[in-house]
């Protein structure tokens, strides 16, 4: 039995290339191939037919079946077997629809606004709250952190993360380095290193200076990895969660 499930979504669901517009849909299918996140697949009928060019590659998925491969093509740019098709899956939902290589893509908007690194997924929520819980953050045995007034991130599936005001940090032990990341609920991250004086502690922190309108409730804080530092709430050490980021 399949381990892939799916859903027709409500949004409306474009990605482009080269400026163009490959595929424009208000019902994406939405399949959890992974379960941490869907991805799209866009019905054959709302996808730009000149803009696919059939390759040899062929690759198979135990749960969908054989993928045939296609290079997408615009004018001026083309990414080669960047978008595949399982014409003959044993779920039937995905043989007319199409899937694109997210990260070959230029851009992907859901309605007007553009979405980064993955779909949101309609079952993941985040919820921002602001608390008077006494929250202490140690590095080495180093307090970098110290609040009073955090503000508690919940987001489905992850450990609750603790936003802290730049001016309860330490920032003379921070420095700012050239990571960023992007989450399709928060937006772009920026990162800092932690130099404790015993060790450099590399990407550790990070903030969001200009979040989504959703996640507005952390502008401007930093938050550490629970899962690499020590966290301390109301004098409690907390057991240091096991996630990807461990």
């Amino acid at each position: 039995m399949s381990d892939v499930r799916y859903e027709t979504g409500a949004k409306r669901v474009r990605v482009f290339l080269g400026g163009v517009a490959i595929a424009d849909t208000v019902h994406p299918l939405l399949v959890w191939e992974r379960p941490q996140y869907p991805a799209y697949y866009f019905p054959l009928a709302d996808v730009q037919a000149d803009a696919l060019v059939q390759t040899a590659t062929v690759t198979r998925s135990t749960s969908r079946g054989d993928a045939t491969h296609f290079t997408v093509r615009t004018e001026t740019d083309e990414r080669v077997d960047a978008a595949w098709r399982y014409e003959s899956s044993p779920i039937e939902a995905l043989r007319d629809h199409v899937r694109f290589d997210w990260d070959a893509m230029d851009a992907w908007f859901e309605e007007d606004e553009e979405v980064f690194t993955h779909p949101r997924d309609p079952y993941t929520r985040v919820d921002i709250l602001p608390s008077s819980r006494h929250v202490r953050i140690e590095i080495d045995g180093v307090t970098v952190a110290e609040s009073t007034s955090p503000s508690l991130l919940f987001e489905t599936g992850l450990p609750t993360r603790y936003y802290i005001p730049k001016t309860h940090v330490r920032l003379e032990l921070l420095t700012h380095t050239d990571r960023e990341t992007h989450c399709p609920y928060k937006g772009q991250a920026e990162y800092w290193s932690v130099d404790t004086g015993e060790a450099v502690h590399e990407d550790i922190a990070w903030s969001y200076a200009t979040p989504l309108r959703e996640s507005l409730g952390v502008a401007g804080l930093i938050a550490f990895y629970d899962e690499k530092v020590d966290v301390y709430v109301d004098g409690v050490l907390q057991e240091r969660p096991k996630t990807k980021f461990s």
